[in-house]
C-alpha cells in the first residue's frame, strides 16, 4: 500500500517540477487545479481508508453482546459477561478470572455461530 503512495507522491511531484520550471512559470490559475489534485489524490488515499476503517470498528463496538467472545489490543482472549457504559467485564479462561476493560480496548470480535437446525 505504501509503495502505491509513494509513486503516486512521485509521480505527482515529476509533474509539479515539469509544469513549474518551464520557461515563464505559471500563474496561480496553473498552480491551482494541480494543488486541488493533489488534495483529491491524498484524500483517496489516506483520510478516505481511516474513516471506513473507524466506522467499521466503531459499529463493531456498538454491537457488542454478553457471550461475544472477544480479543483486546493487549492480547486477553475472554468472553463478555456484562456489558457497562464504556467498560466491559470479561471472564478469562483457564481461571475464569473477571476482568473489567474499556470498550476501546476491544480490537476484534469472534462470535460462534448458532447451529443450523
Amino acid at each position: 500500500m505504501y509503495t502505491r503512495l509513494l509513486q503516486a507522491i512521485q509521480m505527482i511531484q515529476n509533474v509539479l517540477n515539469l509544469y513549474l520550471f518551464q520557461a515563464g512559470g505559471p500563474g496561480i490559475g496553473g498552480i491551482l487545479p494541480i494543488m486541488l489534485f493533489m488534495f483529491a489524490v491524498m484524500y483517496f488515499v489516506l483520510i478516505r481508508p481511516q474513516q471506513t476503517r473507524q466506522k467499521r470498528w466503531q459499529a463493531m463496538i456498538n454491537e457488542l453482546k454478553t457471550g461475544d467472545k472477544i480479543t483486546t489490543g493487549g492480547g486477553i482472549r475472554g468472553t463478555i459477561i456484562a456489558i457497562k457504559d464504556d467498560a466491559l467485564h470479561l471472564r478469562v479462561p483457564p481461571d475464569n478470572l473477571r476482568l473489567e476493560i474499556a470498550k476501546s480496548a476491544v480490537v476484534s470480535v469472534a462470535r460462534e455461530e448458532e447451529p443450523k437446525k
